[in-house]
């Protein structure tokens, strides 16, 4: 059956290392249990030593920075090699907030209103305030995991925020106050709603990644009108966009009940605890089958590619 070897692509050069470390462990254990499998800690911006494209299809869990920008998927392709999930283009765009927004909107879905700007020309408080009004939310266009993010109440706390970004492209948006919600996409269709309940107030770093910081509900308790909408608006994301095989759309429900999206995530945590397995098990997918279905089309992409250049 030309059944490959699953190479598992972990850590990475981006601040969101350490995360990646964990997805990737969790990955290839649950992978081992229908695949020959290797983990591979990828430690430079190059593919790792001993990886194969004729032997290997590639399930990485890199995040941020070339990980998941289009970088890695850039050496894959140049390679020869099938991996799963994005390709290059889609990877690139949507790590690009800004684009990703852009993108979307064309397609009817809800975006928060912004402004973008780079850290060399950034906008007075003032300017931000008479747009957006003083509760907004400052973060990185190109960061995942909550890097950076920066949730500002008053003109006083914008100008600090502001004083404090000295390099890269940044996101000043108007804070929605409501209901932060995701949703995991697998072979372009939403799978369940999850509801996320940070303890703070704030689903920043911190409370992504603090034992006992949030409270998560899967199924999101929501009407099943409201939870197909956002259903809906997070497959037309993922199409929009160019996404392949998997990602998680995030979103925030305001107070109104209109979701707006957040972000698109092509290389969301992958953890037994992680939003997207959340979301797969309220589809009725364990962890195990879940990892299995997420490298399925590349696997086909692998054997199809061997029996073509058979004939």
């Amino acid at each position: 059956m030309n059944t490959p070897v699953i190479a598992v692509f972990a850590g990475g050069t981006s601040a969101e290392r350490e995360v990646s470390l964990g997805s990737g462990k969790a990955c290839a254990i649950a992978l081992a249990r229908s695949f020959t499998t290797r983990l591979f800690d990828v430690t430079t911006e190059a593919l790792p030593e001993g990886f194969d494209p004729a032997v290997h299809v590639v399930f990485s869990t890199l995040h941020g920075t070339f990980g998941e920008d289009g970088g890695m998927q850039s050496l894959l392709d140049g390679a020869g090699a099938v991996y799963a999930g994005c390709g290059v283009l889609s990877s690139r765009l949507t790590l690009n907030k800004e684009l990703t927004k852009q993108t979307v909107a064309a397609k009817g879905v809800r975006v928060v209103e912004g402004i973008a700007f780079d850290a060399s020309e950034r906008p007075q408080a003032g300017d931000i305030v008479s747009r957006l009004g003083e509760q907004v939310v400052i973060k990185p266009n190109a960061e995942g995991s909550s890097v950076g993010l920066k949730i500002v109440g008053s003109r006083a706390e914008l100008e600090q925020a502001l004083a404090g970004i000295v390099r890269g492209r940044w996101l000043a948006e108007r804070r929605v106050f409501g209901t932060e919600l995701s949703v995991g996409i697998l072979k372009g269709k939403a799978m369940g709603v999850v509801e996320i309940r940070p303890k703070s107030g704030v689903y920043d770093y911190k409370s992504k990644y603090t034992v006992g910081m949030t409270e998560y509900l899967a199924p999101a308790p929501i009407d099943e009108g409201l939870s197909g909408e956002v259903r809906a608006a997070a497959e037309t994301a993922f199409a929009a966009c160019g996404c392949r095989d998997y990602a998680r759309v995030d979103f925030m429900l305001s107070g109104e009940k209109e979701p707006f999206l957040l972000e698109i995530n092509t290389l969301p945590g992958m953890k037994e605890t992680s939003l997207l397995p959340m979301s797969a098990r309220c589809a009725g997918l364990d962890f195990t089958a879940l990892v299995r279905e997420m490298v399925s089309p590349a696997v086909e992409r692998f054997r199809s590619g061997i029996a073509s250049r058979r004939r």
